[in-house]
């Protein structure tokens, strides 16, 4: 063996046993961490379609939202959602949402997805003016008979 291959050698089993990565991320490329991303994408299109039924079906029923305050009357549950996500729905016109999954987090039967979500809207009866946000957020998911469901986060 000549001192070019020992040199070789050791960079070809460090490159063999880098884990794979779902192509243009830093996500490793896992069947859980692709069911999680497809759940993530499924409420990205149903925000846009303004479709409180197609969120509402990836939602656990232990779902559950305190609004960003400590008043419980804006809580969201998963009985209470769909009603919430409607009256929204009704106000709002074209959304647009885009989600960039920065980082998934697995452990056993439970997730945390960390993503940045950038979103455009309008409000006609608000303001003439598109509105927008845009924010780092955390998801959090656990296995439900074998799939992934929303637990909070959304």
């Amino acid at each position: 063996m000549n001192f070019r291959a020992l040199l070789v050698l050791p960079l070809l089993l460090a490159v063999a046993c880098t884990p794979r990565r779902i192509p243009g991320t830093e996500l490793a490329d896992t069947d859980d961490t692709r069911a999680i991303l497809a759940i993530m994408e499924r409420y990205r299109t149903g925000l846009e379609a303004r479709d409180a039924k197609a969120i509402q079906s990836l939602v656990s029923e232990d779902f559950k939202e305190d609004g960003g305050t400590e008043n419980p009357e804006d809580d969201l549950t998963y009985a209470n959602l769909p009603e919430h996500l409607s009256n929204l729905f009704e106000k709002v016109d074209r959304p647009k949402v885009e989600l960039s999954v920065r980082k998934v987090d697995i452990e056993e039967d439970a997730a945390t997805a960390i993503y940045f979500w950038n979103a455009s809207w309008r409000m006609p009866s608000l303001t003439s003016r598109p509105q927008s946000d845009s924010e780092l957020e955390q998801m959090h998911l656990k296995k439900v008979k074998g799939e992934w469901k929303i637990v909070s986060g959304i």
